[in-house]
């Protein structure tokens, strides 16, 4: 073992005190659970609770991730922002799937969703531009709001023994949520 495996191996992982995740009392709907676990980051004063890691797939077919802000989650999906023009912009139009991983390391928690990607209206994307610190008054064409329409969840709650909680939900034909806890084989 390298001595840096040795100095990562020694660093603290998780607090000691976590929160539980009971999947059999979590809610039907998977995107009230993640607005549970956002607010409570907030309230605990998480360090940006609405960032996350934003994958999107490259030109060779695979993922390519960056740090981006959640902007809101409603009815159309999960919204985050860019430039139509910068490269996510641009795989988004050729490969519209993404996925976003969200953890807050304060409380072991983690959530991953994906699904497909699509382009919000006009009205939605220069009104988040107009907020944006650069903003000098003028439209930007370029400026787009995207929201991810989940069609996966997956809910991870760390624990000390290193037998996490995983709950997972997965869009059924109908529009409504199958979940149940994620199993990984013993090995």
């Amino acid at each position: 073992m390298s001595d840096l495996a040795s100095r990562l191996r020694a660093l603290p992982s998780f607090p000691e005190d976590m929160p539980d995740l009971d999947p059999d009392t979590a809610p039907q709907d998977p995107a009230a659970l993640l607005l549970a676990w956002l607010e409570e980051a907030i309230a605990a004063g998480a360090r940006q609770p609405h960032a996350m890691t934003f994958q999107t797939l490259g030109e060779d077919g695979g993922p390519v991730g960056r740090t981006l802000i959640l902007k809101d989650l409603d009815e159309r999906g999960l919204h985050v922002s860019t430039h139509r023009s910068s490269r996510k912009g641009q795989q988004l139009a050729a490969d519209p799937r993404a996925s976003m991983t969200f953890f807050w390391r304060e409380s072991g928690r983690q959530v991953q969703v994906g699904g497909a990607v699509v382009a919000l209206d006009e009205e939605t994307s220069q009104a988040d531009w107009a907020t944006r610190p650069t903003f000098d008054g003028s439209p930007n064409p370029d400026w787009q709001v995207y929201a991810l329409q989940p069609s996966w969840y997956e809910f991870t709650q760390s624990r000390m023994d290193r037998r996490h909680v995983r709950l997972g939900y997965r869009r059924a034909a109908d529009g409504t949520w199958d979940r149940g806890r994620v199993t990984t084989p013993a090995g």
